[in-house]
Formats: C-alpha cells, structure tokens, sequence
C-alpha cells in the first residue's frame, strides 16, 4: 500500500526540561524533528488535505510548539515519548492510521554528568493503546489554543483517572456533596441536551473517596465553615466536559454565582487528570492566577498554597507525583506550613437522617436514589491536637442469650427503658442487636432477627412517653446503629429509622477467614456487594470490625511476629482489616471513606494478650506506618470504635492470682472503667458500653485529661 511521509525538521521549542535545580531555574532551547509516514490518504473516502500540509500543517505545528512550551519535563525521553502520542493520538483524530512515528529531541546547554543531548524514539500507535476505533470525534484545530488540542485529542472513548475537589459551606453541605457525587456518576443523564461533543456512552465512575475536613474559610474569611474532600473518579470523558459536567452539577445542587472563593452550595474542581498539563488561557495570559474564572488549568493552580486540598488528595493518593512539581501529594503535605492564625483541619462522620422522607427524592433524576438529610456529625482527629468528643454508643441487645445481658432487654418496654435511662445519661448512639455472637450462640434465622430489632427502632422513632418536649425530642433523634451482619437485616433497620450499620464481620459474611471453596467465596463476596450497595443507598456509616469468624477461635498471630514482640497482633488487624476495608471503600459502587468506622475487634479471635496488646496500642491500629511488606496502612486515619465493654477478657483478669475473684459480665464495670479510659487515652471516637452512666463520668474525665 502506498504510504506518504511527513516530516516537521527542527522545530524549536523554549522549555522547562532536566532534572537539576539549575535545569528547572530557566528554560532551555530544545530541537524537536518528527518523521511520520501514513497510510496514502488518497485511498480514504473524504480524504482531508496531507495531515502536515499548508495552512493546516502549521496549525498542527503551532498547538504542538505550544504543547511542548509549556511542557516540564525531567528527561528528553520523557517529552519526546509525549510529543510521539501527542502526533499518534492527533492522526487517530484525523481517522487516518499511522505506520510509525519518529521523535528525535535534544537540547544546547548540558550540564556536568546530566542527561545526554539528544534522544531518538520510534513508536507507533499500539505503545498507547490509541485506536481509530476508539475516535468519536475529528479534531477542529482552527482557534489557535491548545487546550482544543489536547481536549480533543482524548476525547477518544478511553478511561482516564482524574482527581476532584468537593467543598460546600451552605445548606447541608454533607447531603450537597452526595448528591453532587451521584449526579456526576450520571453524566448522559445530566448533560442531556448541553453535550454534544463526546460519544453517547460517557461515562464517569466514584472509585475512591478521601475523609471529610471541616476547614475555615480560605480569602474570603467573613463567610461559614467549609466541607472539604476529594475522590478519585474514572472517565472517558474529555477535560471540557468534564467541566461542562462539573459546572452543571454545580448548578444544578444549588451554587449560586456569587464573589470568588465566596459561599456556595457545592464547589467541584479538577485537579489532576492523568498526567496531563493543560491551560485553556492564551499563553500570554498564563503569567498571574487573576484570570482562571472560564478558564480551565490542570493541575490546579492552587494546589499547593490549599491544605483543604492537599489533605484529602493525601488520603487517595499520597504517592502520585505532580507531573509539573515532581513532587509526591504526600510531600506535598509535609511542606504546606499552616499559618499561624489558621485552625487545624478536623475530620467528620455524617449521619444520616432515617426513614427516607419526600423531600429526599430526586424528581428530576429518577435513576439517582433518593438522598437523605444530615441526622447529625462527628468531630474528629487522628493525630494532635486530639481536641474531640469522645461519644458514648449504648449496647441494647433484644436477644434471649446475650453473653453480658441476656432476657434483660428483649421486651419492648424493658428495651426501650433502657433506651431512655442511656440517652438521659449521655449516649450518643444506640447499637440495637438480635444476634448474639458469642460462642456457641443459637442459629437465628434473617426474619426473627428483624422481629427482634426493627420493632425496637420504630419504637425509638416514634416515642413519647418522656414528661418534658426535650426529653422526648432526645429519645425520637437519638442515633441508633443496627448490629448485623445480614443484608436482609440491614435494610429493613434503616427504613425503619436506623442511621448506622455495625458489622462484626465487615461486610464479609460469617465465614471469610482461612481456606474457603468456592461456594463460600461467592457468599462472602455476594454479602459484600449487597451490604456495599445499602450503605451507599442510604448514605449510612458502617463500623467494620477485624474477627475471624467464630469470636472464640483461630487465636494464633505467629504469621504476624516479624512486626515485633508486642504489635503481631495490632499488624494482623491492620492487614487482614485493612483488606476489607479497601474493598469496601474502594472500586466502582464503593462506600464513601468518610462513613467508615474501623473496630479493631477487642474479644473477638484473640488471647488475654492480644486483647492487652489490641487496646495498649489502639492507636497504632490506624497510624501513618508501613504495613510489612504490603505498603501502607491500609487502616490509616480512619476513626475507631472499641468495645470492651464486660468482656470475658477482663473476668480472665480479674480471676488470676491469690486475690483474684470469679465475676459475672454484670460484675466487670469497674475493670470496663480502666479499658474505657484507655481506648480514650489511645484515640477512641466511640467506645461502645453497657452502662452507659457510669461510663460517661469515665468518659468525661478522659476526655478532661486526654482532649482539652
């Protein structure tokens, strides 16, 4: 077949290339020469003029001389690799398929022992996985800016990881950014009618989410307290879509154009997509950042001077380097210096506000489910200054044989007694369980669990029974978690009015430790999926607590001793937890990382030491450490719940030497006391109790000692 060759000898570009500080201080003269040869396009039905040709050619040339200007590359075989897609990618454009393309680049001042002078590449369409297929669109490069380019060149149909900003600081700014999220998720839906450019089938997926930052206002100060997070999404759509996207989204939650970095509904920023560079201004515009409003630059401008930014790119992607700075986002972080005047960021735990209302819905989205209101949020950190409060969660077991309480609670008018004694004495949160899991418990099947507990969170949802209004109030707004590991369970507690979901399991099923056959792999996964795709429904917070299954075996931690004499047990928790909670947080339909509550699982698989080394380092359980051999801790910032509360570990202690002493689960208050303190002591955001009024009086000195 004929083939014809075009050739651009010598363009010569002014850029910011090399890998030393003196390099990066001034731009240097680099020599680029492209060699091409093509299919003949005189064989191709409409065939365009030759793709280098006058006065196209040099439109092509004008956008590449301005894609490589503004290029910061550290070698020449980094920029020539881009030039080589950037030319590949344009010919697919064009539906016109290349043989190969050859890049040669060098550049005049070279420094002592630096990179070499010049570099020649040969590459072909295949090495970027760029295909005629895959075009949607032809390219249009009358206008002169290189932002048409580049957006044209990847609106090709191919997936592309890009990082956002979420903030909102009006309204119920936690309900503005779900919903923000799930309209993004549905981009033909929303841009129906505005979007034109890109392929039918756009899509956009959630895969990762940071935590959520309370964080003061930012330039403009005289205005209320921003929401801040990030997350991670996978597209295939171009760049100038995605901001046609993200500004309808914007709209269409309710941000109302107002003075720069003011107030707003929900504010959604691009900052990083791929790799790329990109600057839609005249590159006689690029020299201030008074001009962005229009505009699209990615990475973000102001990125680096933006904590609320950093911080939660820090929790999805601490180690993606900024392909400009050549800086990790974890680096990054570790630079930023907070002003002296500026408060700490903290981290928050939405609750939401169950059952469902009307005034959740989405009318004008049907395929978005229905959103619901704040109930209520948390205050946390994970590092000082630990200024929290340390919430009191109620343990109200309905069932028959509850190792600590049995028969005590499981009528309505005993539970709901206790219910109202536990809010009167400071309780946060009511857990509510039908199950009992200690050892040896009877089989209880999905629909006598939810006898038992759904009549339990209707009844709190509707009391009255308290003298005064604001007692009342206390009871009906108390948050409850439901105690299951049963899908079936879980859903039919949060129609009813529960806020949280608490899985001793996490979100695994009761049997997903150890060697599985395949029958119990698919049930582990399937319980996985469905408890994933309620949490996410109902935009519910869910504890996920480390077990092995049966809380009475499988013990033995020696796998784990490589991390040290006394942390075998708290690396075990960090990796096998860990590894559910990616798996829960992480992927297409994930549950937003800033709803998990991570339990290391005291009592549960684990000696009288392990549960001693559990609650002495508590602490460690989520610290920014390297996890042996598999990175980092999975478990990193994430708050945690303990519950020690009358344990058979602690009668174990109390039984042992001349002075020790037999005692029921009721009898183990006081020894419950010093665990408490200690999960305080060590971090805790919730400690999950039976007496919850004695407990709060330990719960408030802590706190006096170790929160203020």
């Amino acid at each position: 077949m004929n083939q014809v060759q075009h050739t651009v000898h010598g363009l010569a570009v002014p850029t910011i290339i090399g890998i030393h500080r003196r390099e990066r201080e001034a731009r240097q003269d680099t020599k680029v020469t492209i060699e091409m040869a093509t299919k003949d396009l005189g064989c191709l039905k409409n065939a365009p003029k030759k793709l280098l040709n006058a006065p196209r050619g040099r439109a092509i040339i004008r956008q590449m001389y301005e894609a490589i200007y503004h290029s910061q590359y550290m070698t020449l075989e980094a920029l020539a690799s881009y030039v080589a897609k950037f030319v590949l990618t344009m010919v697919v454009a064009e539906d016109t398929t290349p043989v190969q393309v050859k890049v040669s680049a060098s550049k005049s001042q070279v420094l002592p022992n630096s990179a070499s002078t010049e570099v020649v590449i040969h590459r072909t369409a295949a090495d970027y996985a760029v295909h005629a297929d895959d075009a949607s669109v032809s390219t249009s490069l009358e206008g002169g800016k290189v932002g048409d380019v580049v957006d044209n060149a990847l609106r090709l149909g191919r997936k592309h990881t890009v990082v956002l900003a979420l903030g909102s600081n009006m309204g119920d700014r936690f309900r503005n950014i779900e919903y923000a999220l799930r309209l993004l998720e549905q981009p033909e839906e929303v841009l129906e009618g505005i979007n034109h450019a890109d392929s039918p089938s756009g899509f956009l997926d959630v895969v990762n989410t940071s935590f959520l930052y309370e964080t003061q206002p930012m330039y403009v100060t005289d205005q209320p307290i921003f929401l801040n997070g990030a997350c991670v999404v996978e597209t295939n759509l171009s760049p100038l879509t995605l901001l046609r996207l993200v500004k309808e989204v914007e709209s269409i939650v309710g941000r109302v154009p107002s003075i720069r970095n003011g107030p707003r509904a929900v504010d959604v920023d691009i900052v990083f997509y791929g790799d790329l560079s990109y600057d839609t201004r005249p590159s006689s515009m690029r020299d201030n950042l008074d001009n962005l409003e229009g505009q699209l630059v990615i990475p973000h401008p102001r990125l680096s001077e933006r904590e609320f930014v950093i911080r939660p790119m820090n929790d999805v992607i601490p180690d993606y380097a900024h392909p400009s700075l050549k800086k990790t986002v974890r680096t990054m972080l570790q630079e930023y210096k907070r002003p002296l005047n500026e408060q700490p960021m903290h981290k928050v735990v939405p609750f939401p506000k169950l059952p469902l209302s009307s005034q959740d819905t989405i009318a004008d989205f049907p395929s978005i489910s229905p959103v619901p209101h704040t109930a209520a949020f948390w205050s946390f950190s994970t590092e000082p200054p630990m200024k929290f409060k340390t919430r009191l969660m109620a343990t109200l077991n309905t069932t028959p044989d509850s190792f600590s309480d049995g028969s005590k609670h499981n009528t309505l008018e005993a539970g709901m007694e206790y219910v109202r004694e536990s809010v009167a004495a400071g309780s946060s949160i009511v857990d509510i369980g039908g199950y009992s899991t200690r050892p040896g418990a009877l089989f209880v099947s999905a629909g006598e669990e939810v006898e038992r507990v759904v009549p339990f969170v209707k009844a709190i949802r509707s009391d009255e029974s308290h003298s005064t209004p604001t007692a009342v109030k206390a009871v009906k707004d108390v948050l409850i978690s439901i105690d299951t590991f049963r899908p079936e369970v879980a859903r039919p507690a949060l129609e009813a009015g529960a806020n949280c979901i608490n899985d001793v399991y996490a979100f695994s099923g009761e049997k997903s430790y150890g060697e599985l056959n395949e029958e119990e792999k698919e049930r582990s996964e399937k319980i996985m999926e469905e408890m994933k795709t309620i949490a996410r429904e109902y935009s519910t917070p869910v504890v996920l607590m480390h077990s092995r299954d049966d809380a009475g075996q499988n013990k033995d931690y020696t796998k784990y001793r490589a991390a040290g004499p006394q942390e075998s047990v708290v690396e075990a928790i960090r990796v096998e937890l860990g590894e559910k909670v990616d798996r829960v947080v992480k992927g297409k339909g994930g549950v937003r990382r800033w709803l998990v509550i991570a339990d290391p699982g005291v009592g549960f698989s684990k000696s009288l030491e392990g549960n001693l080394e559990t609650l002495r380092n508590i602490s460690k359980v989520t610290a920014d450490v390297r996890v042996g051999g598999r990175g980092q801790n999975p478990l990193r910032g994430y708050p945690q719940l303990v519950g020690s509360s009358r344990k058979s570990f602690l009668g174990a202690i109390l039984s042992k030497g001349p002075d020790g002493r037999e005692t029921a689960p009721v009898e183990r208050t006081w020894a419950t006391a010093a665990a408490v303190a200690g999960a305080v002591q060590q971090g805790a955001l919730i400690v999950r109790v039976h007496d919850v009024k004695e407990m709060h009086d330990v719960v408030k000195v802590s706190d006096a000692l170790w929160r203020s």
